[in-house]
């Protein structure tokens, strides 16, 4: 598939929307699934093709930041608690996500000044005991305090570069966590409106993507082995 420089470049607009965050979300998506390393040549391509190396004296065109209001990353995980008859959703939320993207006069996306980065000490649920454990035993959040997600391509954007309207894509990039790095592939919903670009991006990966632990407490019966991660974001551009 060839991408056009203005596909490319409304990606990386609603890109920056997708800091993806940190924490895992728990419910099986194979579809927004984690790139397995089947499909790493794969991701490796597209982002090569879409992208301008550190070293590239271009100057970017466009650049997309997150906006002071209006973000949020949450984990969700499927989990079946002792003292409750049917499973429910574990979900941790934080509003805690700085970055941004940029873009090139030619679309391409500048990786070198493209990143998101979410705090993970800041993530709550309705549990202060699993919040807890989060932190302390899954996100290890005192030696990690972050998340990152470095967008590099994106796929199925329409032909030109809308200034209105909402468009469906997937985004392609790096995602960091506990100090790994794996490819991952996102589902994204986004709205353009004048200066700003407001939606919804998710994946979905296993525990061992990452090298987690899955979690074993007393009080949880069991424990969902798919995370599922969700991006509410709104970015303004920044001329």
């Amino acid at each position: 598939m060839s991408f056009g420089k203005c596909d490319v470049r409304l990606a990386v607009t609603i890109a920056a929307a997708l800091m993806g965050s940190v924490s895992a979300c728990f419910r099986g998506d194979a579809d927004a699934g984690f790139i397995r390393a089947a499909e790493a040549s794969q991701v490796g391509s597209l982002a090569r093709a879409n992208s301008i190396p550190v070293d590239v004296e271009t100057a970017a065109a466009l650049r997309y930041e997150v906006a002071p209001t209006g973000n949020e990353v949450r984990y969700r995980i499927r989990e079946q608690l002792a003292r409750i008859p049917l499973p429910n959703d574990a979900i941790g939320r934080t509003g805690q996500i700085t970055g941004g993207i940029s873009v090139a006069t030619d679309g391409a996306i500048v990786v070198a000044e493209s990143k998101f980065v979410v705090g993970t000490g800041s993530l709550a649920s309705d549990s202060d005991r699993r919040d807890g454990f989060v932190k302390r035993r899954v996100l290890e959040t005192d030696q990690f305090p972050t998340v990152e997600f470095v967008p590099s391509g994106a796929r199925g954007l329409p032909r030109g570069l809308p200034t209105t309207g909402t468009h469906g894509f997937e985004l392609i990039g790096n995602l960091t966590v506990r100090g790994v790095t794996r490819p991952t592939r996102w589902r994204v919903n986004a709205t353009v409106a004048g200066g700003s670009v407001k939606g919804r991006a998710s994946t979905a990966f296993t525990f061992a993507d990452f090298n987690i632990a899955q979690p074993r407490v007393p009080v949880v019966l069991s424990v969902a082995d798919t995370i599922r991660l969700e991006y509410d974001f709104s970015l303004v551009a920044k001329r």
